[in-house]
């Protein structure tokens, strides 16, 4: 006995109108929210100094930067890398000078982490002027 033979059956619809409302929100959150970077390339030409050498001043301390890192304070070696005996170093060798000039003569090749950390000690020795060592062009 079927009672149900004059109805059809209905097929279920899928609705794609509030599937698309909700994908147009993320798509607006997403737009809204990312930010964009931009990465640019410099070409950096290093100034060469043709100036003058400067006389040696009885207040200076050299501190020598080797490729590889190692770092002399006034002739005297210190281990790569240490920024606390380097600190107590410039410390000693300002003793008594009290506007001691830092003079980093850094090699071409070392890395810029090496010399930020000369500059962070002479900070930290509470020695703020410093400056770096050129040669003068060959010509």
């Amino acid at each position: 006995m079927n009672f149900r033979r004059g109805r059809v059956r209905d097929e279920p619809e899928i609705n794609f109108i509030p599937l698309i409302d909700v994908l147009l929100v993320i798509l607006i959150f997403l737009m809204v929210t990312t930010s964009y970077s931009r990465f640019s390339e410099l070409e950096v030409n290093l100034p060469a100094a043709a100036g003058k050498a400067s006389e040696a001043r009885p207040r200076e301390i050299i501190v020598e930067v080797a490729r590889d890192g190692r770092v002399k304070v006034a002739g005297a070696a210190m281990p790569a890398g240490d920024t606390g005996s380097l600190t107590s170093a410039l410390k000693t060798a300002a003793q008594g000078k009290s506007d001691a000039v830092v003079t980093i003569d850094a090699d071409a090749g070392a890395t810029h982490q090496s010399v930020v950390s000369v500059m962070e000690a002479a900070r930290n020795a509470g020695l703020s002027q410093l400056t770096f060592a050129t040669r003068t062009p060959q010509q």
